[in-house]
């Protein structure tokens, strides 16, 4: 008998860490070079759904970003010239827009005359799995679905290093 109170215990205690281990609240491994980037799948501005995984095999550049967010606006000509000269070679760029409103990140779109593909992340899922809270932030993943790359702030991104990094991927 002088036993049970401690066997109670280290079964709540085993308890607790495998209900800790579940939780969802638990802090996810660093999106970090190297590490295996997170899937997801986002409605894009008609509603249909877009994978990641479907892009398997692609270089693809995972931006997310804000419509109220000045230096989003900023680099988003140079992610347009960038997707324009790289798209046809097996390059994908996702813009993740976190925005609550549709129709104003459409107007953000037609504004910039953006082609890329957007997608929208409204209750902001996605970017808390990229562990991303500061706008814009950027993963480059290479075809094997590594994240090569994680770039805070903005970027010109058709400056010739990004370009060049982006082609070495590409296997040019």
């Amino acid at each position: 008998m002088a036993h049970r109170p401690a066997a109670i215990l280290l079964a709540l205690g085993l308890l607790a860490g495998v209900v800790w281990s579940l939780s969802e609240k638990r802090e996810a491994a660093p999106v970090e070079p190297g590490r295996v980037a997170p899937l997801f799948s986002l409605p894009d501005l008609t509603g249909e759904p877009l994978s990641l995984a479907g892009l398997q095999g692609q270089v693809v550049l995972v931006n997310f970003w804000a419509t109220w967010c000045k230096p989003c606006e900023e680099e988003m000509p140079a992610m347009e010239r960038l997707y324009q000269a790289l798209r046809e070679e097996g390059f994908e760029l996702l813009a993740v827009s976190v925005d609550e409103d549709t129709e104003e990140v459409r107007a953000f779109r037609d504004r910039l005359a953006l082609s890329f593909p957007i997608l929208h992340d409204e209750g902001q899922q996605v970017a808390r799995r990229y562990q991303s809270f500061r706008f814009p932030e950027s993963f480059l993943i290479d075809r094997e679905g590594l994240v090569v790359e994680r770039y805070i702030g903005p970027r010109e991104w058709d400056a010739p290093a990004y370009r060049a990094r982006i082609a070495r991927l590409l296997g040019r």
